[in-house]
């Protein structure tokens, strides 16, 4: 059992890397294209912050039918 939670973190974490580059990626992008210094507004930050919440609210709630 311990063995398979050690694959679960591990796993997530590779997946939150992988996630938090193509976004830094994406934000590089628009910024270049855009010609301003940062990508995103603090209104965007927040209403992204909310998000990101709201997704791990819903990852935590999986499997409680």
């Amino acid at each position: 059992m311990e063995n398979n939670k050690g694959r679960t973190l591990l796993f997530g974490a590779l997946i939150g890397a992988f996630t938090g580059l193509v976004a830094a990626m994406l934000l590089n992008r628009r910024a270049e294209s855009s010609e301003r210094e940062t990508a995103i507004t603090t209104g965007e930050g927040i209403k992204l912050g909310a998000l990101v919440f709201g997704l791990l609210r819903a990852i935590s709630s999986l499997g409680d039918d």
